[in-house]
């Protein structure tokens, strides 16, 4: 648009509508900003120095400026005759129609109060605004593989510190070397080269908890891989957190019923104990730990289940089978498979043990399954060697111990002043061709109260589950057993136990008294009442009552065969016809003389109908 044009039909007016005086003499003055189209050079707007055409100064070059800056459109730009008719202001270009005309027009007419305006509000919004300056600690990537990155820089970081690269991958600091650091990516190192910039950011790795988790699936990380859309949580804990004092725990004195006949007549489990299951592989570990959770679904103990490097197939027909028995909704399932990096693997019992703290701070008991401390233990010896730390015995690094000891010493029961909650801790271990001597499994046997060793023999023999009774105990599971089992299980482990010292002499022909006879007959009765199918738990009247007939003689004269026809009839039996007698095992948990004579008529009168 021409400047003349515009002057033609608009007259230049000043503040008080007077036409200017536009043939004053005047003083040409550069100002740069403007360009001729055919060159590079700048152009020339006339101004003045006459302090009463400072409006038009004003308004010529801001007209400049916007035609400049925001040119029309060639097909909606009107003919050169209509251009001369329409004010600078109703010729707004396309997509800026959201902005005010009145503010182009205020401007042409009267720019001194519209400059006012505008410093007034430029000089309010500077009062306001304070400079502020932000140091962020950084560094550099020096080499990076194998889930591992050595970086240059970054001299406020700190062991257990969380990085950020530039793929938006987290890292984890776990060196600090005099002259790099080195951190493990808890995400793929894929696009992360040396050179990239990692920066800091002063937190710690947290994870979401709470009841919401209840029935997902979560990674390392507490982020759902279960297709069921986001996690709202109200609350963020640490992963790595101390554990409980001395002064702050209370003695394991409430059983923890695992359903599982041998487990909790033999080696009972009470609320807040660390109790190992070791044994080789495909011998029935997962399976108990499963029977445990599944046990717990008509209790107030919730469960967190952790899969610690197992195949994606097992864990999914993990939750399959805790759906199908109605057992999912009251747990957790924490998942790092093996093909995630090592540092998820690594993080996955942390994880787990963290949600279960949550509810633990809140007065709820917990069950957590570690399935398996062999696997975490590979995960963290791959890291350590990647990280250049000394490998030791069986190449493991020196703090291997402390890795178990920190983790599973956070189980356990709190003071009624704390809430009163409770985490009972079941690790797996994995042995190798039953040599339970090895470094990880002995340190594991220490570091808890108690182990249940399933040994491959009986599992080959039929013997499910497979519980070795004499390379098995619980340390402080007997003070929390139940009166009526204590009373039952008394005589029975010792009948096992002089069954298992006299089958030895029986394998090798030796002529053997009738009394000795006899208890191989019991003692093979009694090891056959202790099979179970696999996730089928039992309650507690089930089992005082197979166990009750058996240690009184009530299957010796039945074939070994029919044993498990005589246990599910014997239970049909006393809920038809004895129900109290059910009840009141399941209420008092006490073995008085009456309910012993009450279960001596019951059982006399079944097995007479059985028989």
């Amino acid at each position: 648009m021409a400047l003349d044009s515009v002057e033609d039909t608009y007259p230049l007016m000043d503040s008080n509508d007077s036409e200017l005086d536009t043939e004053a003499p005047k003083k040409e003055l550069l100002v740069p900003g403007q360009e001729e189209e055919d060159g590079d050079e700048p152009s020339i707007v006339l101004l003045t120095e006459k302090p009463g055409n400072i409006e038009q100064m004003l308004r010529e070059t801001l007209e400049s400026v916007l035609q400049d800056m925001f040119p029309p459109a060639e097909e909606e730009t009107p003919s050169t005759e209509e251009n001369n008719r329409r004010p600078p202001w109703a010729m707004m270009p396309t997509g800026t129609e959201n902005l005010p005309p009145l503010l182009f027009k205020k401007l042409l007419q009267q720019p001194t109060e519209a400059m006012s305006d505008l410093f007034d509000t430029v000089k309010k919004a500077s009062q306001s605004t304070r400079a502020t300056m932000a140091v962020s600690d950084v560094g550099t990537v020096r080499q990076v593989g194998d889930g591992v990155a050595s970086l240059w820089g970054l001299p406020q970081a700190r062991v257990d510190d969380l990085l950020q690269f530039r793929t938006g991958v987290m890292g984890l600091v776990m060196n600090l070397e005099t002259r790099w650091i080195d951190c493990i990516l808890l995400g793929s190192d894929e696009g992360i080269q040396g050179g990239d910039m990692v920066r800091s950011t002063g937190q710690r790795i947290t994870v979401p908890v709470g009841e919401r988790l209840l029935g997902r699936v979560v990674d390392p990380l507490g982020r759902p891989v279960d297709d069921r859309g986001r996690l709202f949580v109200d609350e963020q804990r640490f992963v790595e957190r101390e554990a409980p004092g001395v002064v702050e725990r209370a003695a394991v004195d409430t059983p923890l019923h695992t359903g599982i006949k041998a487990v909790d007549a033999i080696i009972p489990i009470g609320r807040g104990q660390r109790e190992l299951i070791i044994g080789d592989r495909q011998t029935g570990k997962t399976s108990l730990a499963l029977d445990a959770i599944i046990n717990q679904r008509d209790t107030d103990v919730l469960c967190v289940y952790v899969s610690i490097g197992q195949r994606k197939s097992s864990t999914l027909q993990v939750l399959q089978l805790l759906r199908e028995a109605g057992a999912l909704d009251h747990t957790v399932v924490v998942m790092a498979s093996p093909d995630d990096p090592p540092a998820l693997v690594y993080l996955a019992p942390y994880t787990g043990c963290t949600i279960a703290e949550a509810f633990m701070d809140r007065g709820r008991d917990v069950l957590i399954i570690y399935d398996d401390l062999t696997k975490h233990a590979d995960a963290y010896r791959e890291l350590s060697l990647l990280l250049r730390r000394p490998p030791g015995r069986e190449a493991y690094p020196g703090d291997i111990f402390y890795l178990h000891s920190r983790l599973l010493e956070r189980a356990g029961h709190v003071r009624n002043e704390l809430g009163g909650g409770s985490i009972t801790a079941l690790p797996i271990v994995e042995t190798r061709r039953g040599n339970i001597q090895a470094y990880i499994p002995t340190n594991l046997i220490s570091i808890t109260d108690g182990q249940i060793y399933l040994s491959p023999d009986l599992f080959n023999q039929g013997i499910k589950p497979a519980i070795d009774v004499g390379l098995s105990v619980s340390r402080v599971g007997g003070a929390a057993q139940t009166s009526v089992m204590r009373k039952e299980s008394g005589r029975f482990k010792l009948a096992l136990a002089q069954y298992e010292e006299v089958a030895h002499f029986a394998r090798f022909g030796t002529e053997i008294d009738q009394a000795t006879r006899q208890q191989i007959v019991r003692g093979e009765r009694l090891r056959e009442a202790l099979k179970q199918p696999a996730y089928s738990p039992l309650s507690l009247a089930q089992q005082v009552l197979i166990l009750y007939a058996a240690d009184r003689g009530a299957l010796d004269g039945l074939p070994l065969d029919r044993i498990a026809e005589y246990e599910a009839r014997l239970w049909q039996y006393a809920q038809r016809e004895h129900r109290s007698v059910v009840r009141r095992i399941e209420q008092h948990w006490d073995l008085d003389d009456d309910l012993a004579q009450d279960l001596d008529q019951l059982i006399a009168k079944f097995s007479a109908e059985f028989n």
